[in-house]
């Protein structure tokens, strides 16, 4: 190993020397009480912290921040800890999503222009965590991901329930007339019983197993519940190797690599994960200047079977995850496979193999490594066509097997206030063979891409029992939702993309297994069509409304702003005194 030159650090480039600039970095940051030799070449951790109030999945980082700074002390760095923005997928409007870019902006910003050496990303809700690694990618320091963790078990009359999932199917029994709203309104205070974000295989869950299967974060960072002892531990952990890859200049691009993303999206297969991966992934990519695409996620999911039985699309949740031994037996499942590249970089410094060599499943019901998969080919299917010619998603593993092939009838939406209007008038011509479709709610249509997809179905269908229909849209859908539903539409109708162009009673056909997505109508009719298309006004009430409006790219593109991609790295700016 080559010797660690500390005054080639970054941080000294601001407190080094003895020079009239130096003097005045050192000083003020006196005025804490930091002893002066912490300025001699240490390595300097920045702790980016999406603590919030206004954030409750991110309301216990506080406590897990002061337990990395423990652990960077331990390892002899100086840790400093700073805000970005947090973005809570429960309370910001009118979709966190909107808001994904900025916060990227926020933290790659705050780390370029900050004396840090390698940076420590406190993640928790949804979108915390692409924003805060999107934002890190584009600066390539040394970085690990401590993600808060999910919730402990819902209990609702002595059953599990799994925040959001419960969510969508109790007030889909409420407008059934199955479940009255007052049972409704008390499975509320059973839900969320402790910090941490939503127990069921949600995007939270999704991307903080992301973390772990690309190596950017810890072993069982995924899965560990937010108030086991276990998750302060791994907090503190961090903190010590953090300071260890400073000194061995392992960066972000050494970790995160084209392998490493292969990993990860064949890891999403196995778990079942949220189709807004597919993005996230897509967008961290992009930053870092590695190839990937929406046919990737087709083709390296594709074939590999959903083996974590947890909500929504199996029976547990992550606390039970966690007990049964968590991601490195997926992991390990994967890998003795031939399905994991077993000698991928991580963080921890182990290779992937070697992590993973002595997990142990001791649950086969909710891990199944050895049974019956939940799907035999599970992932992120990606369907073309001329509904969506760049591409749109579905995920197989929460889907109704009947109707991954199915024609019908459209009944269409304009927007999701069109929507709310109508979707439970008994005169809508609707019945359980129509084909639900959702248009101008993509990343320039609302503006934001909202989790809006998995719309309710109609009442008076409910009542009949119909579950399930096909639904169509340029939305997302939370990752704790399920149903047959197809996201992602790209061009979204707002950019002039075919949805924008169908009527009701147009007929589309629907096929998962030959990846098809078909309006069937004619080109003649759909170029007149287009000819009488207008574009919506996108009443934006902001400067950054405008700016993301001008500037998104489209889902198969990870939604990301088209300025933003690329890695510009963490440079020292000039300063004058």
């Amino acid at each position: 190993m080559a010797k660690d030159d500390k005054s080639k650090r970054r941080s000294q480039a601001w407190y080094g020397g003895t020079d009239k600039d130096a003097t005045i970095h050192r000083a003020w940051m006196l005025n804490q009480g930091t002893p002066p030799d912490n300025f001699d070449g240490r390595p300097v951790i920045g702790i980016c912290n999406t603590w919030s109030e206004f954030t409750p999945c991110n309301g216990h980082l506080r406590d897990l921040a002061e337990r990395v700074k423990r652990g960077v002390l331990e390892a002899g760095g100086v840790p400093f800890e700073f805000p970005a923005m947090s973005l809570g997928e429960n309370n910001i409007r009118p979709t966190a999503m909107l808001f994904r870019n900025l916060a990227s902006m926020d933290v790659e910003e705050s780390i370029r222009a900050n004396p840090m050496d390698g940076v420590v990303l406190l993640c928790g809700c949804d979108k915390t965590t692409p924003s805060l690694v999107m934002g890190a990618a584009s600066c390539d320091l040394p970085t690990i991901v401590v993600s808060g963790g999910p919730m402990l078990n819902g209990k609702h009359r002595g059953c599990d329930v799994g925040s959001g999932t419960a969510v969508w199917k109790m007030s889909e029994d409420v407008r059934a007339g199955k479940m009255s709203l007052g049972d409704f309104l008390a499975a509320e205070q059973s839900m969320s019983r402790s910090a941490g974000s939503c127990m069921t295989m949600g995007t939270a869950s999704t991307m903080a197993s992301m973390m772990e299967a690309m190596g950017l974060a810890l072993p069982q960072n995924a899965a560990t519940p937010a108030v086991d002892a276990r998750r302060r531990t791994l907090s503190q952990f961090a903190g010590r190797r953090v300071v260890e890859l400073v000194r061995q200049d392992i960066r972000m691009s050494d970790i995160v690599t084209r392998r490493s993303l292969e990993n990860a999206i064949r890891v999403n297969a196995a778990i079942g994960g949220s189709t807004n991966a597919i993005l996230h992934l897509i967008a961290i990519a992009g930053r870092l200047e590695v190839s990937l695409s929406s046919e990737d996620w087709d083709a390296f999911g594709k074939g590999v079977p959903t083996i974590l039985n947890l909500q929504p699309s199996g029976r547990y949740l992550m606390e039970d995850f966690y007990y049964a031994g968590g991601l490195p037996v997926v992991m390990k499942f994967l890998l003795d496979r031939g399905l994991l590249h077993g000698g991928a970089a991580t963080v921890s410094g182990a290779t992937v193999a070697e992590q993973v060599s002595d997990a142990e499943n001791f649950n086969p019901d909710v891990i199944r490594t050895g049974g019956q998969p939940l799907t035999e080919s599970g992932g992120i299917a990606v369907l073309r066509g001329n509904l969506a010619p760049l591409g749109a998603v579905i995920k197989p593993s929460a889907a109704t097997p009947e109707l991954m092939k199915h024609s019908g009838p459209a009944v269409v939406f304009d927007d999701i206030e069109d929507y709310k209007a109508r979707i439970d008038d008994p005169g809508l011509d609707v019945s359980a063979e129509s084909v639900l479709i959702l248009r101008n709610c993509g990343p320039k249509g609302y503006p934001g891409m909202a989790e809006v997809g998995n719309m309710g179905l109609p009442k008076k269908l409910l009542r009949q029992g119909v579950r399930d229909m096909v639904r169509i849209s340029d939305a997302r859908m939370s990752g704790t939702a399920f149903g047959t539903v197809v996201l992602h539409a790209a061009p979204e109708a707002a950019a002039g993309g075919p949805l924008a162009l169908v009527r009701d009673g147009d007929l589309i056909s629907l096929d998962v297994a030959n990846r098809r997505l078909e309006l069937h109508v004619s080109d003649e009719d759909l170029d007149v069509r287009y000819q009488e298309w207008k574009a919506p006004d996108h009443q934006m009430q902001s400067g950054y409304q405008r700016l993301y409006v001008n500037h998104v790219l489209q889902a198969d593109r990870g939604a990301d702003l088209d300025f933003l991609v690329g890695r510009r790295g963490a440079a020292v700016p000039r300063e004058s005194h």
